[in-house]
């Protein structure tokens, strides 16, 4: 069986040996990096938990064991992979987000998603905007554009409002768009952001994301799928 040294998140013993009964990958990164959950038993209170694990390095038998399960290999596993952490009660009201986002996109909108959900709303908005951060800064055409300055290019709010006048964002995201200020983090610096703050920024960010990403790769995979029909 095979078997991982770390501390147990149920009684607290610290490097201990848990036995692993279950492995399985969630999402790659850098077209390499495998990043999954790992259910464990520790071997001094009985008691299971859940690990959330990446693969160590890019090697060809850390390929293989993360490929085959690393609950199928033998012995201790530690070499293999890097621990994160374990789920617990943070993770029961985190927000799943939209389907087929960059993977830096989805790992900071998690992020955010977990602050939501522990009251830590300053750390959500800080999360949520560097998700749309990410998400409209190549939208933004090169050169000279007019109403378009170095100013509006750093602001995150004064480029989601260009990016609406200038009709690149859909209009009917525009109300929705209020949460994100001109000035500043929404509050995020001064520590103010409240419980609506973030939940309004985590829903703008949630439909913007969703338009941007997951829309079109949804009608991307439904035009292969006729496409395979018909060219069999």
């Amino acid at each position: 069986m095979a078997e991982i040294v770390y501390n147990c998140p149920r009684c607290k013993s610290i490097k201990t040996t848990l036995d692993v009964f279950n492995h399985h990958t969630l999402y790659i990164e850098y077209g390499w990096k495998r990043s999954g959950e790992m259910h464990v038993v520790c071997r001094a209170c009985r008691k299971g938990s859940i690990l959330v694990v990446s693969q160590r390095e890019l090697e060809d038998y850390i390929e293989a064991a993360w490929k085959a399960g690393l609950h199928s290999q033998k012995g201790n596993v530690n070499g293999f992979l890097e621990v994160a952490g374990h789920i617990s009660a943070k993770d029961e009201s985190s927000i799943e987000p939209p389907e087929h986002l960059p993977p830096r996109i989805d790992i900071a909108f998690r992020e955010g998603a977990t602050c939501l959900s522990v009251k830590c709303y300053n750390a959500a908005a800080a999360m949520f905007r560097l998700c749309l951060d990410m998400a409209t800064e190549n939208l933004l055409p090169e050169g000279e554009v007019a109403g378009l300055n170095a100013k509006v290019r750093r602001s995150l709010g004064l480029r989601i409002e260009w990016l609406f006048s200038a009709g690149i964002l859909p209009l009917a995201l525009q109300d929705l768009s209020n949460i994100i200020k001109d000035n500043g983090n929404d509050g995020a610096h001064e520590g103010t952001v409240t419980k609506e703050d973030a939940e309004d920024l985590s829903d703008f960010t949630f439909a913007l994301l969703e338009r941007l990403f997951t829309d079109p790769r949804k009608i991307e995979i439904a035009r292969e799928r006729r496409n395979n029909r018909h060219n069999p």
